[in-house]
């Protein structure tokens, strides 16, 4: 479980190539990432946080282009994308292509949820790798989130090997913040607020 800095970008990538998991800063807290079309990795994820599988795990994508370019974007979610990405705000998207859901365990009720980070590593990352990073908090279900890589490198190495994440990526302390807000758009353009956080609509 190396800390390395967030320059590293190709062996990050390596890692993740290779199924790994990673913890990784984002705009609202430290997350565990890895590639969503990996089901050991997305296992792997469940496990580190001793959380169920019934439970989707969040996408971070590196563009606006690159979320459409796999998911149903409605003109009305558009309006949402360019008022609010990037930044702390979550979509519930559909695929565009219904492979894509057999790919990812990342879907509940067909429906993953996606944003953008304004992290400039996230979206460096995720631009680099060439498709979105689960991003779910970096923590045990139930506790805080990290906010800082030693944080993290504390909690993580208290579990079990086989629960540790295979990297960590220092990108120095975050100031504590509300976790990302998540909305559903109805097809006729209604916002259903899901979970409320940072962004307030």
């Amino acid at each position: 479980m190396d800390i390395i800095q967030s320059t590293e970008l190709p062996r990050i990538i390596s890692v993740l190539r290779q199924g790994g998991v990673i913890v990784f800063p984002t705009e609202t807290s430290y997350g565990l990432g890895c590639d969503p079309r990996n089901s050991a990795a997305t296992g792997k994820i469940y496990r580190i946080k001793g959380r169920e599988t019934s439970k989707a795990l969040p996408l971070v994508a590196c563009s606006s282009e690159q979320v459409m370019s796999l998911f149903e974007v409605t003109p009305a979610v558009q309006d949402l994308l360019k008022r609010y990405w990037p930044g702390p705000l979550t979509v519930l998207l559909e695929p565009s292509d219904m492979s894509l859901r057999r790919q990812m365990p990342v879907f509940k009720d067909g429906l993953a949820a996606v944003r953008v980070s304004s992290h400039p590593f996230v979206q460096a990352l995720a631009c680099a790798y060439g498709f979105p990073l689960t991003s779910t908090s970096a923590n045990v279900s139930g506790q805080e989130p990290c906010l800082s890589a030693k944080q993290a490198e504390y909690i993580f190495s208290t579990l079990e090997p086989s629960r540790r994440p295979d990297l960590i990526v220092d990108g120095g302390e975050l100031p504590p913040s509300e976790p990302s807000t998540i909305v559903k758009v109805s097809p006729q353009g209604q916002i259903e607020i899901v979970r409320q956080g940072a962004v307030r609509l």
